[in-house]
Order: structure tokens, then C-alpha cells, then sequence
């Protein structure tokens, strides 16, 4: 990825017409957040920041503590192809400081940032895809969102009755036009529901990539008279939604190793579940729609939590399939990374493969298997009592969750 320098990215402003620039942030909840400076002010962002209010985002602070400046990154510099052409707006992520210069505990994008480098320190590198499921909905007659599905088409129809078909095309554009890739979508098995799913990237990028294209669906689809929900179970007697992570691994040698890094994803998976599945709803998926309950691993099937399907190369990823939309990208990567580093420096060995429909097996053949949590306080007591979390979580973003 070609970097940027401050200098460069305030030339580009100047010579493109652009006026306002958006510092994007997010909150602990992954929930992205903004505030719009005019372009004379962006040498003083990248100098000194721009300061905004944090006790009025969620878990940031309290009145007594209240002031935070974010730092914009010039490699993060999109157009938002939505916007006029002249007169044109433009988004950079941010970093988020305290006033003495330090680092805020809880920017979850600088967590990932030295996950990212504490693993290239141990020799590995690695790599994330994201598969996204949302459904869209009409809006009602006040313009706020109903439950009626946008249309009553199944997995991978076509148009007519797959009506997201448009839809989903001028999001995959949009995302091209801001630097993002996508590689596929289709409708999935819910009425009204999608999925687009993204190439691999270094985790920093893929996690931003997530975010914004969270707020490029609901843009899109608003456009569009629609709304795009992203929640973990939006019908009740309906598909949830889910939020696949694919992820490979390198060493330093070039090699692709995965057996020891998801021996240590499957012996966290149960601390980490809190911040991967954050929300009452998140538990209603697990066990059906082909969401998984148990803590296993397989090759090929889908009822798995883990799925390693059979490749070579530089094709060879894992693919975890309980985490759902509602999750902060930022922190779900960033538990990934170490708990892969912990089973890859503990040389830990996979589990024997269950090569079995659990969704269909009988009690005789699951009750050998754990489970994930249950319910959103089964969550937060193991992230609570985890070593694992504690040693890589700061005590603040426990605490909010928990």
C-alpha cells in the first residue's frame, strides 16, 4: 500500500477543490463517529489535532475528563463518492489522544495497530477477509424503518426476484470509487438479505474496509428508500446475520501456517465471544441458519465454528463463522491476532476434525463437544474472568462490556 505524507495529502486537498474533511472515528461499540473541519483547518489537525467532547460518546469519558484530539491518518484518505463534485468531501480515520500526546485506551483502531505489531515482532504476518450479511428493508410511510423485507428471494437468486440485485451493484461501486475491494455478493437465505464479501487485506486495513463499508450500505440504501440493517437477529423466525472472518497467516519465512494460530482462536473462542457477538441478539443466532454452538473445526462443513477448507498456497485461510455485524472490527481482529500468537507460540495442536453436521447429530454424539456462551451473561463472565482478556484488553473496555 503506497504511504501518504501530511504535506501530500493537504497539496491533493488544495488542487482537488475540496472543502470539508471528515475525522472518522469509532466508538468501543465499533458505532463510527465524525466531525467535519474545512480544509484550511487540516494542517492543524495533523499538528495538533482536533479536539472534541468525549463524555458524549459512549464509555469515552466524563465531563470532569472530557477533552480528546483526534490525529487524522493520511493513508486513510477517501472521497465519498456521495458527496457534490464541487465543493467536494473527503474522509480520513483517526487516532484519538489524550491532551499530555498519549494514546486513549480505548481507540480499539490503535489496539489492532500493536496487535498488528507485536505479531510482526514474533515473525507473523497476518492477513483478514470479511463476509458481511445485512437485510434490507422498506421504509414505512414516515420514513422510518419498517420490518418488511425488500423483496422474498433465497440464497443466490436472480433478479426479478432478487430485488437487492441493483442495490448491492451501486454498493460494490461506491466501494471502488473510495479504494475498497470488493470480491463477490450475492443475496443470501433471509428475505431481503445480502452479503458482500471482501478481498484480503493486512488486518489494519481490513478493518477499517469493515467500517466504512457498514456506512457506505446504509448510505446507499437510504438513496435507495430502504434501510440496511446490520443487527444480529432482525427477524425473528429469519436467517440472522453473520459476520464471516477469514484470515491467513505468514511466518517469516513466506510459509502459510494456520493449525497452531486457530488451536489458539478455538481455546480463547469462549473469553472473546463477549466482543465478537456484543449483543443480547448476538446469542439468538448460535446453533441454527447454519450459525455454530459448538467449539469445534472442520475442512468443509458449515456447521463448524471453524472451517480450514481445502487449499494451497497462498489460498490457505480459516474461516471463524460466529462472530456477527454487531462486533467493533477493531477489537475482534485484534483478539484474533493474539490469541493466534498464543497458539502459535505455545505450538499448540488442533483438536481432532468433526467432519459432522452438529446441527442434525444427536446428544450422544454433541455432549463430547464445549459450547459457546449462551447468553450475554454467560459472555461476560468468561471475558471477565479471563487472563487472556485481561492481558490484552485495557481494564476500561472490560469494564464497559462487561
Amino acid at each position: 500500500m503506497e504511504e501518504y505524507t501530511a504535506d501530500e495529502i493537504i497539496q491533493y486537498v488544495r488542487e482537488e477543490d475540496i472543502k470539508f474533511i471528515r475525522m472518522a472515528f469509532c466508538d468501543v461499540y465499533g458505532s463510527q463517529k465524525n466531525i467535519s473541519i474545512m480544509a484550511d483547518e487540516l494542517e492543524r489537525a495533523f499538528e495538533y489535532g482536533i479536539a472534541f467532547d468525549a463524555s458524549a460518546v459512549p464509555g469515552f469519558g466524563t465531563e470532569a475528563h472530557s477533552d480528546l484530539l483526534l490525529f487524522p491518518d493520511p493513508n486513510t484518505l477517501a472521497a465519498l463518492p456521495w458527496r457534490p463534485e464541487h465543493g467536494r468531501v473527503v474522509r480520513m480515520l483517526c487516532s484519538i489522544k489524550k491532551p499530555d500526546g498519549s494514546i486513549f485506551e480505548c481507540d480499539t483502531r490503535s489496539l489492532l495497530k500493536k496487535a498488528v505489531s507485536d505479531a510482526k515482532a514474533t515473525g507473523l504476518e497476518f492477513s483478514f477477509g470479511s463476509e458481511q450479511e445485512f437485510y434490507l428493508f422498506k421504509l414505512d410511510e414516515s420514513g422510518e424503518p419498517s420490518k418488511i423485507p425488500y423483496d422474498h428471494a433465497g440464497y443466490m437468486d436472480i433478479a426479478p426476484d432478487d430485488k437487492g440485485e441493483n442495490v448491492r451493484r451501486q454498493i460494490c461501486l461506491t466501494l471502488e470509487q473510495m479504494g475498497i475491494m470488493p470480491e463477490s455478493s450475492h443475496h443470501e437465505e433471509g428475505p431481503g438479505q445480502n452479503e458482500i464479501d471482501f478481498r484480503y487485506a493486512d488486518a489494519l486495513k481490513a478493518a477499517d474496509d469493515a467500517m466504512s463499508f457498514r456506512n457506505v450500505v446504509k448510505t446507499v440504501a437510504n438513496a435507495n428508500g430502504l434501510y440496511a440493517d446490520f443487527s444480529p437477529k432482525p427477524l425473528e423466525d429469519g436467517p440472522g446475520n453473520g459476520y464471516h472472518i477469514n484470515l491467513s497467516v505468514k511466518n517469516d519465512s513466506n510459509h502459510i501456517i494456520l493449525p497452531s494460530v486457530i488451536a489458539g482462536i478455538l481455546e480463547h473462542i469462549k473469553d472473546m465471544t463477549l466482543f465478537l457477538n456484543p449483543v443480547e441478539d448476538s446469542y439468538k443466532r448460535f446453533g441454527k441458519n447454519k450459525a455454530p454452538k459448538f467449539i469445534s473445526w472442520s475442512s468443509e462443513n458449515r456447521s463448524q465454528l471453524v472451517r480450514i477448507p481445502a487449499a494451497a498456497g497462498e489460498y490457505r485461510r480459516a474461516e471463524l463463522r460466529s462472530p456477527d455485524p454487531a462486533t467493533n472490527p477493531y477489537l475482534a481482529f485484534t483478539l484474533l491476532i493474539y490469541a493466534g500468537l498464543y497458539g502459535y507460540q505455545k505450538g499448540l495442536y488442533l483438536p481432532p476434525v468433526s467432519d459432522i453436521n452438529l446441527f442434525s447429530a444427536g446428544p450422544a454424539v454433541t455432549e463430547s463437544y464445549d459450547t459457546l456462551p449462551a447468553s450475554l451473561d454467560e459472555a461476560k463472565k468468561a471475558a471477565k474472568h479471563s487472563e487472556f482478556i485481561q492481558s490484552h484488553l485495557p481494564g476500561r473496555i472490560i469494564d464497559i462490556y462487561c
